[in-house]
């Protein structure tokens, strides 16, 4: 496997960004095999990292590039800060970054496929919200979507509110500069919310991607993640598979599931 951490300008967020990424090679070191090159370009995952966390994260707390390196599958890991990956009324678009001009550019700089069939989204925490979103909102361009210990977090159950973080982003807090306003109460069934996009998507019938979604029996997040599940199971249209685990929101639940969501996405 090839391993590069790519620096360069982004028009959309203007200015320059980062993004690790993984090739795949096809000779053979100790240890470790190749995968013979099946197509002239490869697949793709775009692997989203959390809240707390940057583009290094899943090099740094997981084996991803050994658990690829037989799949023949190419991994994007793209900084986005804190912006759960939308569009920012106070800060940069980061949703059309990531799904329109990342794309192009790795397609520009690597032999990676555009095709649907060949698009993965997924991620962690606030990288699980926004590959579920971003999948949900962009069907034509995914065709597999991974969630990990997160769901759509404006759905929380009754009594419970999603803890507001400290963290702020330009100076704001950071619901403020994303959404602008100070909490997230009445963004469910807002033109945030990615369920509404999803069910005039279905209703037009638009093929959805296949999506995986996992969550620990301990994380903090796991009624969000229920209550999505719910929205799922009432839409059996969507390939959707959901599984809950021993576990919370820690590096050893995701070290083992992003290894499970990978023998599903090769099982297409």
């Amino acid at each position: 496997m090839a391993l590069m951490q790519v620096n360069f300008y982004a028009s959309t967020l203007g200015m320059c960004t980062q993004a690790n990424v993984i090739i795949p090679q096809q000779t053979h070191g100790i240890g470790i095999e190749g995968a013979q090159r099946k197509k002239e370009r490869y697949p793709v995952l775009y692997l989203l990292h959390g809240a707390s966390d940057d583009h290094t994260i899943w090099l740094r707390r997981t084996n991803i590039e050994r658990y690829v390196a037989h799949m023949g599958l190419a991994v994007v890991m793209p900084a986005a800060q804190l912006s759960r990956y939308e569009n920012m009324l106070h800060g940069p678009r980061y949703y059309d970054y990531i799904t329109q001009e990342l794309p192009q550019i790795m397609q520009s700089f690597f032999p990676i496929s555009g095709a649907r069939e060949d698009q993965a989204i997924a991620g962690l925490s606030m990288g699980g919200m926004g590959a579920l979103k971003i999948g949900l909102t962009k069907p034509e361009q995914y065709a597999a979507v991974g969630c990990f210990s997160s769901g759509n977090l404006f759905y929380r159950a009754e009594g419970q509110s999603m803890k507001q973080s400290p963290r702020s982003s330009g100076g704001r807090p950071i619901m403020e500069a994303i959404y602008g306003q100070p909490s997230q109460e009445g963004l469910k069934n807002s033109s945030w919310d990615p369920f509404v996009a999803a069910q005039a998507a279905l209703t037009k019938g638009k093929t959805m991607p296949r999506i995986f979604h996992v969550c620990g029996t301990e994380d903090f997040l796991l009624d969000s993640a229920r209550l999505t599940r719910d929205w799922f199971l009432q839409r059996p249209q969507i390939e959707y598979l959901y599984q809950e685990a021993p576990g919370a929101h820690t590096w050893e639940f995701w070290d083992h599931w992003i290894q499970e969501f990978l023998q599903w996405l090769a099982k297409d």
